[in-house]
């Protein structure tokens, strides 16, 4: 596998020169956290990504999971690394006080996300929905239920899983069968199979808490009649313990591209014991509170496998020494150069690490506003809300395309040796390939941003969108780059004002190409803000470093948004036209 090292630079910029959050904090009455402390935060981080679940990588692709008398094995060392984990309390890190979280603000706890996901994703994946699931509960269920799951849910003792899918019924959720009859003592009878269940069962916990979608007997047709439902593989007993095993069993767990050190299963719940969290019938609603969380972890996915895949290609086009630099001999002690100096290989890392930074910083200042929702008051919650919803398919859909794109770089940089599982590159590809798929299919993604963020909502998350943007184009130094990032920015707004009265029809057909033509925009707003922050930062490399790698996305990169422009103002006549048997080979 590529060595892999935190970029804790970056992250130290971006945060603390480029977010200011200091002032950040001050804002929402958090004194108690400061910079100094985000950094301290990420250095541990980081010396438990590189040293304890990094190394766990090429091995748990190897050994994958197995399953027998119908218990699953992880690899060798995963459990041990999460038991470390837990007890270094870094599950709690987002948890509420209330139940035994240290309550951090997003914008320490996403970047320690990127770099566990970087080192290992796999191995990350039971934690992530562990945290989207505590997440859920937290919002959304009865005291007695939190008073019961929430502690051990924060601390990491027990673990949580997402359980939608159906072998019929995955996107279009209102196919969905499980079934939950009520029993007269306040719980509910579970009955109904699930699949592509993440961490369904492992070797890890005592325990683990499964969130499970059903309908009630009663229940109104499609997703209006949904329920949530709490239901625990082990009930537990008085002492608050793993009792009782409940009615639930793996099916089997699936054989996969990639990321096979992650326990995938088909779950089977047969009459087993479950209990209601949140409202009759708003099940999807509170599901959605689990699932949008997912979605932005799942680009966090995209970016982590990217920057190893960097990093990777970078050491590897260093150190590879084969021809002579067309611009003349870089290597004058040696009969070639380093293929780093061949403009092609350099065109290929350039696209690999402005992606990568851009998408970094665009992790980063949604966790700003993550912070915002949480903490803050009035409008200015409100607005963060907006802005959330309208960037969480953006930052799902665009991070894990660009994760593909750039972990296939890395196995290009490599050339033939990319294609061997020896040295590390491919398996980021099949690993990240399926952040595209899960927790919605990134086509899913565009019509929800394109549908429900932006013509159904009237364009006030858009707008919302916009004014956070344009505060970042204010603050602005240079003058020349203010005015260029001003116009993308006004560009995008205009652009996304006139899709506002597009019929069903067309807006489906544009959606993929109208988010990545918003992703590329907002992106290259992005790069004008931290470039010309970067100039003032003390730090001479990184100030170089960000206004070149700037330069190339913009000259590069940010090209591509015309494309996608051009192509969904060209309506959905083209993509419709051909039918039935004209799909064929004739």
């Amino acid at each position: 596998m590529p060595l892999y090292h935190a970029p804790t630079t970056d992250f130290q910029f971006l945060l603390k020169d480029w977010l200011g959050l200091d002032a950040h904090y001050e804002k929402l009455g958090i004194s108690d956290f400061d910079s100094e402390l985000a950094n301290e935060i990420i250095a541990q981080g980081a010396k438990f990504a590189l040293d304890v679940v990094a190394p766990l990588n090429r091995e748990g692709d190897e050994e994958g999971c197995t399953l027998k008398d119908g218990s699953i094995t992880t690899p060798k060392g995963f459990a041990d690394a999460y038991q470390e984990y837990v007890a270094n309390g870094w599950n709690a890190m987002l948890g509420t006080a209330e139940y035994d979280g240290q309550d951090l603000p997003y914008t320490m706890a996403v970047p320690v996300h990127e770099m566990l996901n970087a080192a290992n994703l796999s191995w990350r994946l039971t934690t992530m929905l562990t945290e989207s699931a505590t997440l859920a509960v937290t919002k959304h269920a009865s005291k007695e239920l939190k008073d019961i799951y929430l502690a051990k849910l924060i601390s990491g003792e027990w673990t949580g899983t997402m359980n939608l899918t159906e072998p019929h019924a995955g996107t279009d959720l209102s196919l969905l069968s499980t079934k939950a009859e009520p029993q007269g003592d306040g719980s509910y009878k579970v009955t109904g199979n699930k699949i592509f269940i993440t961490a369904g069962d492992h070797d890890w916990s005592s325990n683990v808490i499964h969130l499970v979608l059903a309908r009630l007997p009663d229940a109104p047709k499609g997703v209006k009649g949904i329920s949530l439902f709490l239901v625990p593989k082990f009930l537990p007993d008085a002492s608050n313990e793993p009792g009782e095993a409940n009615s639930l069993s793996v099916g089997s767990i699936e054989h996969k591209m990639g990321i096979k050190a992650s326990p995938t299963c088909v779950m089977n719940f047969d009459g087993a014991t479950g209990y209601l969290v949140g409202e009759e019938n708003q099940g999807l609603a509170c599901m959605f509170t689990m699932m949008n969380d997912a979605r932005f972890q799942v680009g966090l996915q995209g970016l982590g496998a990217a920057e190893a895949s960097y990093q990777g290609a970078l050491t590897y086009a260093r150190e590879r020494v084969q021809s002579r630099a067309p611009q003349g001999i870089q290597n004058p002690e040696g009969k070639a150069d380093p293929i780093v100096f061949q403009p092609d290989v350099a065109r290929m890392l350039l696209t690999q690490k402005s992606l990568i930074e851009g998408c970094r910083a665009l992790s980063l200042f949604y966790a700003k506003f993550m912070d915002v929702e949480k903490l803050g008051e009035g409008q200015e919650k409100e607005d963060a809300d907006k802005v959330l919803q309208f960037l969480t398919p953006i930052c799902k859909a665009f991070m894990t395309d660009m994760g593909l794109e750039t972990t296939s770089l890395g196995v290009q940089v490599f050339g033939g040796h990319g294609f061997i599982r020896e040295w590390g590159m491919e398996q980021l590809m099949r690993d990240v390939r399926i952040a595209m798929l899960y927790e919605g299919t990134n086509g899913i993604q565009a019509l929800d941003l394109i549908g429900r963020k932006l013509t159904r909502d009237g364009g006030q998350m858009m707008e919302a969108t916009y004014n956070a943007f344009n505060a970042l184009v204010s603050d602005i130094q240079d003058a020349e780059a203010k005015g260029l990032a001003q116009g993308i920015l006004d560009d995008w707004r205009a652009s996304s004002a006139d899709c506002l009265g597009m019929d069903a029809t067309t807006a489906a057909a544009a959606a993929c190409d109208y988010l990545a033509y918003s992703a590329y925009s907002l992106i290259g707003v992005l790069w004008y803000s931290m470039a010309d922050k970067a100039q003032t930062s003390g730090n001479a490399v990184l100030a170089a470093s960000k206004m070149k790698t700037r330069d190339f996305y913009v000259e590069r990169i940010l090209v591509r948004h015309d494309a996608h422009k051009a192509a969904y103002k060209a309506g959905p006549e083209s993509t419709l036209a051909i039918s039935g048997n004209e799909f064929d080979y004739l």
